[in-house]
């Protein structure tokens, strides 16, 4: 029988928080509140509206499920199915990370390049190399609307999500997906490039957090003996698909945005300014651009 048989939400919602708390969850109130909103389909509003409200049998038995998923180091966003990024919910498979938030610098400073540039109306041409669940193409695309965009991955059931969450935001129209290694199967040029690829050092992947090692896909986060193996393979192609001028963005690991600036500077390109840092201060982004002719 569940613990949440027979009480209120508001009931439930505390003692679903208290479960957690106990469990050195940091996020507990938050989890127990998105947890219990998904099981009975309420926002927060509707949460407080029917606070006295009593759960059903089966709206117990649903919310333990979750809280057993929860306590047993599984994120919230796994349980759930989806991940807000970029304003997006975006729906999640095996095959793909769950979004961060830290990821969003790569946006911001994909937008900021673009903004100097006064191109942000203009009909770019951009790829997403590694994309995932679409995220960094898809912001992107949201905020420039005369732009166009490609997103490559390895895994077909990445770019099957993907493509779901390219038609869930409206954007299906102008996001195309191709199963490839990188650029490795991209042709043309474009105007802009972005990444996120896999950056953990192997001998790393061990101590990652169990919501991150048990339920991330491994070839989304293991970059090889010293995490850079993944820019080896797509700076050089990237730079030779970018038109002059254009940028390319990639996410950094902790400590990494050096080692990256200098193999864009082997492949021929120059920074685009320091690293953006994330809200932490950890430099989070770093871009370079192709030389004009």
């Amino acid at each position: 029988m569940s613990d949440f048989a027979g009480q209120t939400i508001e009931t439930a919602r505390r003692a679903l928080a208290a479960r957690f708390k106990s469990a050195a969850i940091d996020s507990a109130e938050l989890d127990a509140r998105m947890l219990l909103g998904a099981v009975l389909k309420l926002d927060l509003t509707g949460l407080i509206t029917a606070a006295g409200r009593t759960l059903t049998g089966s709206e117990a038995a649903e919310l333990e499920a979750s809280a057993r998923r929860r306590l047993a180091g599984e994120p919230v966003a796994r349980i759930l199915g989806q991940k807000e990024f970029w304003g997006l919910p975006l729906k999640l498979s095996a095959a793909t990370l769950v979004p961060r938030p830290d990821t969003e610098t790569v946006v911001e400073f994909a937008l900021s390049i673009l903004r100097a540039d006064g191109a942000l109306e203009k009909p770019l041409r951009i790829a997403d190399l590694g994309t995932g669940t679409g995220a960094i193409l898809l912001a992107l695309l949201s905020e420039l609307p005369a732009a166009e965009g490609i997103g490559t991955d390895i895994s077909a059931e990445a770019l099957e999500t993907a493509h779901a969450n390219a038609l869930a935001s409206g954007l299906g129209g102008r996001a195309a997906f191709i199963a490839c290694d990188y650029a490795s199967s991209l042709s043309g040029h474009f105007d802009l490039i972005v990444s996120n690829p896999p950056y953990i050092p192997s001998v790393d992947i061990a101590g990652l957090a169990t919501e991150v090692r048990q339920h991330d896909p491994l070839a989304a986060l293991d970059g090889g003996a010293d995490g850079l193996d993944a820019y080896r393979a797509l700076i050089p192609q990237a730079a030779g698909l970018l038109v002059p001028g254009a940028a390319l963005v990639v996410e950094s690991g902790i400590g990494q945005s050096e080692a990256i600036e200098a193999l864009m500077t082997a492949a021929r390109l120059v920074p685009a300014g320091p690293p953006r840092a994330d809200l932490a201060g950890i430099p989070r982004a770093v871009a370079c651009r192709k030389l004009p002719r």
